[in-house]
């Protein structure tokens, strides 16, 4: 009996989580691929049933110029977000850790942005963008000593994307900065006792110390942080429907072509689809943390 109820207990346990992973993970994610495999629309009519398409929205996503150009605007934007939001966390952990008067209350401002919502943020920003009397453009038209003139950021091609990736960064550090300093107050601090006592200076034990011992740190930084960047929606979408944005496609991404599909053009077999093949990149990503993971920690 003792050994039954060892058994089982955990499985006892793990029922409530297994349950809504399977509810909200598993359960939708098998829909998404029935779907997918059909032609379903978002209001269903006699006129037009529901039949099955096989692969045949999976063929149209690699000849949608539409898909191409979200899959390389959210590249792009994960490409320059992760390692400078890395970066800059980092950076802001390093400063915050340190014994100072105030240090408490710079984290808390630091983490501000992070407790309001991206929503809200985006239309500040958005504000903050305008082309004439925008801050932005006063801010540069000074700096510049007025050689510099108003820019339209939200509808120039070349300054929408890193537009939302500046407010994306200042919105997201303070989280990876929490995350940082965890990681720095788990260090031993003898380890830099030591260190000093042998000579070495501030970038040599932060070259041999510090990232070191913040690799896991950073690895779990580093992929949650590129998980979130290809999720890249809320600021894309505000910014569109503000009306006042540039051509679609140089902003778009996966997530709000999606929403565009399934619920404006009522595609949801289509929409399905490329739900299927963004969710597979999404755990392609956590795949490789878990390679890496690995790599450190042994099998």
């Amino acid at each position: 009996m003792a050994t039954r109820s060892s058994e089982t207990a955990p499985w006892c346990f793990a029922a409530p989580g297994l349950l809504l992973l399977s509810l909200f993970l598993v359960l939708p994610f098998l829909l998404a691929f029935l779907f997918s495999l059909t032609d379903q629309r978002l209001l269903a009519s006699d006129a037009l049933p529901t039949g099955f398409v096989a692969l045949r929205n999976y063929a149209r996503l690699l000849a949608d110029r539409n898909v191409w150009a979200a899959f390389r605007n959210n590249l792009y934007f994960a490409a320059v977000v992760t390692p400078v939001q890395s970066a800059l966390a980092l950076g802001l952990a390093l400063l915050v850790n340190r014994e100072l008067p105030g240090a408490r209350l710079f984290r808390t401002i630091y983490f501000m942005p992070v407790a309001t919502t991206m929503a809200v943020v985006t239309v500040i920003w958005s504000l903050f963008y305008a082309p004439d009397p925008g801050l932005l453009n006063r801010l540069v038209h000074l700096l510049s000593l007025g050689a510099i003139g108003p820019r339209d950021w939200l509808r120039d091609p070349r300054l929408v994307m890193p537009a939302v990736m500046a407010l994306s960064i200042w919105q997201g550090a303070g989280f990876q900065m929490l995350v940082f300093l965890a990681g720095l107050q788990a260090i031993p601090r003898d380890l830099y006792e030591a260190a000093a006592l042998d000579g070495a200076g501030g970038w040599q034990r932060f070259r041999t110390i510090t990232l070191p011992m913040l690799r896991n740190t950073t690895i779990f930084v580093l992929v949650t942080t590129t998980i979130q960047a290809l999720q890249l929606f809320t600021q894309v979408q505000v910014i569109a429907a503000s009306g006042a944005s540039a051509p679609v496609n140089t902003f778009r991404t996966v997530v709000l072509l999606v929403v565009q599909e399934g619920f404006r053009n009522g595609r949801i077999g289509y929409a399905s689809a490329l739900s299927v093949v963004f969710f597979l990149a999404v755990l392609g990503v956590s795949g490789l943390q878990r390679a890496l993971l690995r790599g450190r920690d042994g099998p």
